[in-house]
């Protein structure tokens, strides 16, 4: 897998850390081998105005998910498509506010914000309540099975 972590926040992020976190997830999803993956890290007014052009909402915002080749999870007797999974940004910023507020750290929101959009990025959404629960479920299991080897 090709995952790359550029940090333009200024915030002196773990890249290697994310990149372990987003292979363990892709793993984990049964994506490609050769899938590629790029994450971003920005500060508020980059991730505001990326926010308003292609979502159309005004203000910063702690990841958005940018998709490619609309690859899928792959399952466990098919061969995987080879291809681009996207772009994640991030927004250390905002996510440690968020951190903070749920008690779980910045660290904790970077690891939930980037495999929530590695899970948006493979297709999962959670505008209806049913998706919610699938999404946030798969969420917690990934997010479960990493911290947990």
């Amino acid at each position: 897998m090709s995952i790359e972590v550029l940090d333009e926040s200024g915030r002196g992020l773990d890249v290697a850390h994310l990149a372990a976190l987003s292979r363990y997830v892709m793993d984990a999803m049964w994506v490609h081998p050769l899938a590629e993956l790029c994450i971003k890290a920005v500060d508020e007014d980059t991730i505001a105005q990326l926010n308003e052009q292609w979502m159309e909402k005004e203000g910063p915002t702690d990841v958005l998910a940018f998709p490619m080749d609309e690859l899928r999870p792959g399952l466990v007797d098919e061969e995987p498509e080879e291809g681009v999974l996207g772009d994640l940004v991030l927004c250390p910023v905002v996510a440690e506010r968020q951190g903070e507020t749920a008690g779980h750290g910045t660290l904790a929101e970077l690891e939930l914000l980037t495999t929530h959009g590695i899970l948006h990025l493979l297709g999962y959404d959670h505008a209806e309540p049913e998706e919610h629960r699938e999404m946030f479920g798969l969420q917690d299991e990934l997010l479960a099975g990493w911290r947990s080897r």
